[in-house]
């Protein structure tokens, strides 16, 4: 009878791992071991890469919710509960050379406060979904203080819908190595900082970044 309690109870927490998107203080090797029961054969690789992302979550809920800098305490306090997340997929990591363009052009882009930034358009990437290849831009920004960064800033058929309405980011970093292979790595979608107050104002997607599929991965809506 003992152990069929405890049988019980394990098959309990496994269920309950599987449906949160809210990650506990868990090693990210347990992880990986109570992903195994998830319903789906990962690899040990994509099992050890979910946890690893689910645990970076957990983290990101951390400095959003204590820290004085993050947009729901910065600029006047903003009701806090965890992010909204997509379950880490696998199948939305797409490897892609970047192909530079030439020349850069610069390109304005509008904030949502009618603000304008100047964008660089660097290069794209390529990437192949449902037998179909798609072209995703890829820019590079300046901050106030000087420093440039890389960034991928896109709409796609969940926008407006299952995510934020403006359009969601990922941030990556540049490789100088030209035959370099990036992972385009859309769990790593996130929602600028508009998205929790109105006191910020955020960069706005061009119409060109619209990709025309359902990218089910990353940051969801905050706001209902």
């Amino acid at each position: 009878m003992r152990k069929m309690i405890d049988l019980k109870s394990k098959l309990i927490n496994v269920i309950t791992a599987c449906r949160s998107v809210r990650v506990g203080t868990f090693s990210i090797l347990f992880l990986a071991l109570i992903i195994t029961g998830c319903g789906r054969n990962y690899t040990a690789d994509e099992k050890i890469y979910i946890a690893r992302i689910e645990k970076e979550r957990e983290n990101k809920n951390e400095w959003m919710k204590n820290d004085e800098s993050s947009p729901f305490n910065r600029k006047g306090k903003i009701e806090f509960h965890n992010l909204n997340y997509f379950d880490v997929d696998p199948d939305f990591i797409f490897k892609s050379k970047l192909y530079p363009y030439s020349p850069k052009d610069t390109v304005t882009v509008l904030g949502t406060k009618g603000d304008k930034r100047k964008m660089v358009r660097y290069g794209y990437f390529l990437i192949s979904y449902d037998g179909k290849e798609y072209k995703i831009n890829f820019y590079e920004g300046s901050t106030k203080g000087g420093d440039k960064y890389y960034t991928i800033s896109f709409t796609d058929k969940t926008t407006n819908n299952e995510t934020y309405g403006v359009g969601r980011y990922i941030e990556m970093d540049l490789n100088g190595d030209p035959e370099h292979i990036y992972n385009v790595d859309f769990n790593l979608a996130f929602s600028p900082y508009c998205s929790y107050s109105p006191n910020y104002t955020c960069a706005i997607p061009l119409k060109e970044d619209y990709i025309p599929i359902a990218i089910r991965a990353g940051e969801k809506k905050y706001h209902d």
